[in-house]
C-alpha cells in the first residue's frame, strides 16, 4: 500500500539521500538547492513511501488550489531509484490523484524530467499520465549536443573559434561572479529589458552550496578581462548551460565561440550530452529563430520539455 506523506524540514536528510541515489535525480531537487528562494513558493512536496521503504519522490508547491512540479524548478516530475517498475508507477499516480480529490486540488501541473537527465530509463511517470488521462498542454524545445556522436560545428562559429584563437584569447575556470553578473545583467536589460532570474548573492550561495555542479567557465584577454561567460551545472552525464553571456567586444572576436569550442570537445568530452537550454517563449508557442540558430550552429538538436495537467476528477 502506497503512503503519501507531505514533505516536513525533519526529512531533508532522507530527502537528499534518495536524491543522491535516485536514477533520475541530480543535485537541483536537493533541499538546499529548492529552497534558496523558499519566501517564493509555498512546498508541498510529496514523499512515497511503500511498506515502509521510500519509493518515489515529487518536488512540488501549491499555487490556490493547484499543485504544480516545483514552479523554481525548470522540469522536476517523478524521481525515483533502480526498483521503480511500471506497475507500480501506476498504484503512486492513482494514489496521486487520490491524494489531490482528498486535498480538494483542482489538478496537478506536472514538468516531466527529459530523458537526457537520467543515466537509465526512467519515462514510467509519461505511461501513467497516459493511462489517467493527463493533457499534454505545453511543449518547450531546447537544445543537446550528443557528445560522443557530435555534429560539426557551422562554419560560422569554426570562422569565430579562429578569429578567438588569433586575438590570444583564453578560456578557463572563474570566480568573477562578479563581471559575469555584469555583463548579463547588461544583456538581459538592452536585449529584453528583463533582470537575470538568480540574483548575483543567489548564484554565488548555490554555487558555495554546490561547488562540483555549479560552475563557472569564461573567455578572457590577454588583460584578463572577461569576455564571454558560461554559468554551468555539471551532472553524473550531462552539463547544462544555465546562463550564456558575451560582451560585445566578446561578440566581435568570437570569445563565445572559443568557449563553447573548449567546453564541447576538450572540457566535457567525455559526458554523454550538453544542453544550452531552451529557445522557446509564450508557453511553448513561439520559438526563438536567432537564440535556437546559435545553439544549433555548435551541433545541437532538438529535445522537448513535456507539461502535462493531470485534473483530481480523472479516473
Amino acid at each position: 500500500m502506497i503512503q503519501i506523506i507531505l514533505y516536513q524540514s525533519s526529512h531533508k536528510e532522507i530527502w537528499n539521500h534518495f536524491v543522491k541515489n535516485a536514477k533520475n535525480g541530480h543535485f537541483m531537487f536537493c533541499r538546499e538547492y529548492m529552497e534558496y528562494h523558499s519566501d517564493r513558493f509555498h512546498d508541498h512536496s510529496l514523499m512515497f513511501v511503500l511498506n515502509g521503504k521510500l519509493v518515489a519522490l515529487l518536488p512540488s508547491n501549491l499555487n490556490g488550489n493547484i499543485l504544480y512540479s516545483h514552479q523554481g524548478l525548470t522540469f522536476g516530475g517523478i524521481i525515483s531509484d533502480n526498483s521503480m517498475t511500471t506497475p507500480l508507477m501506476l498504484t503512486i499516480f492513482e494514489k496521486l490523484i487520490e491524494y489531490l480529490k482528498i486535498n480538494n486540488f483542482s489538478k496537478l501541473i506536472y514538468k516531466a524530467i527529459p530523458y537526457i537527465y537520467s543515466p537509465v530509463p526512467a519515462q514510467e511517470d509519461l505511461y501513467a499520465l497516459h493511462v489517467y488521462g493527463a493533457n499534454l498542454f505545453r511543449v518547450d524545445v531546447s537544445s543537446t549536443i550528443e557528445l560522443h556522436n557530435k555534429i560539426a560545428l557551422s562554419s560560422r562559429r569554426k570562422r569565430g573559434v579562429k578569429k578567438a584563437l588569433k586575438s590570444d584569447l583564453r578560456v578557463g575556470k572563474s570566480q568573477d561572479y562578479e563581471s559575469f553578473y555584469t555583463i548579463l545583467s547588461e544583456m538581459l536589460t538592452s536585449k529584453h529589458n528583463t533582470t537575470p532570474t538568480h540574483s548575483l548573492s543567489e548564484i554565488k550561495l548555490l554555487a558555495e552550496f554546490f561547488p562540483d555542479n555549479i560552475l563557472l567557465y569564461s573567455t578572457i584577454d590577454s588583460n584578463n578581462k572577461m569576455l564571454a561567460a558560461v554559468l554551468v551545472f555539471e551532472m553524473n552525464n550531462l552539463v547544462h548551460a544555465q546562463y550564456i553571456v558575451s560582451s560585445q567586444e566578446g561578440k566581435e572576436v568570437g570569445a563565445l565561440d572559443l568557449l563553447f569550442d573548449q567546453l564541447i570537445n576538450v572540457v566535457y568530452k567525455s559526458k554523454k550530452y550538453f544542453d544550452f537550454g531552451v529557445s522557446t517563449e509564450n508557453q511553448g508557442k513561439l520559438l526563438n529563430i536567432g537564440l535556437i540558430n546559435q545553439k544549433e550552429e555548435f551541433g545541437a538538436r532538438a529535445i522537448i520539455h513535456n507539461f502535462f495537467e493531470l485534473s483530481s476528477s480523472r479516473n
